[in-house]
């Protein structure tokens, strides 16, 4: 464990490996590094983000967005409905075309629009993803609109989100093309 560093000197370590990382970094590694509470690390986040560094969550960790090097340059939204058990199958999909699944947003009646950020590229993060499900016996948030969910797609070619979406239709998950 480092000795336990002030705020800004703090924020500015987190900063540096979230930046640095080729990988996302969970909350509890943060902490872990620098010696503080998870709770901390979260209030720390959200002050780098104020700041307006391009600092997200995933369901892997936090990662920061490199705008100018982010390849992906086309995307689109699709609305989606299936069951928990074909979850798998929806975002190999998507990943083998070489996609990201970049997001998953639901329209909850009570609380409205609600996002989970995902950044899922690779049947490796399919696996990670349902393993933190399963470990955490979490609920996929679709079950909350009967399995209806939005997914932003990006991927590098135009073509390659085309046969994304035609592989959803195919497995009759696809409701429709959003834009």
């Amino acid at each position: 464990m480092n000795k336990r560093l002030a705020g800004e000197e703090r924020r500015r370590t987190l900063l540096q490996l979230i930046e640095s990382s080729a990988e996302p970094i969970t909350g509890s590694e943060l902490a872990r590094h620098v010696s503080v509470s998870r709770q901390v690390i979260v209030q720390d986040l959200s002050l780098l983000k104020a700041k307006g560094h391009q600092i997200i969550a995933t369901a892997r960790g936090y990662v920061y967005l490199h705008g100018d090097l982010t390849p992906s340059t086309y995307s689109k939204k699709v609305a989606c409905r299936h069951t928990a058990n074909e979850m798998e199958a929806e975002m190999n999909a998507i990943v083998d075309e070489g996609v990201t699944i970049k997001d998953v947003v639901i329209d909850h009646p009570v609380y409205g629009s609600i996002t989970g950020q995902l950044m899922v590229k690779s049947r490796r993060d399919v696996r990670a993803f349902l393993e933190r499900v399963k470990t955490h016996g979490a609920s996929p948030l679709s079950q909350l609109t009967g399995g209806l969910h939005i997914h932003t797609l990006e991927a590098d070619h135009k073509e390659a989100i085309d046969a994304a979406v035609k592989e959803l239709d195919r497995l009759g998950i696809l409701v429709s093309e959003l834009d």
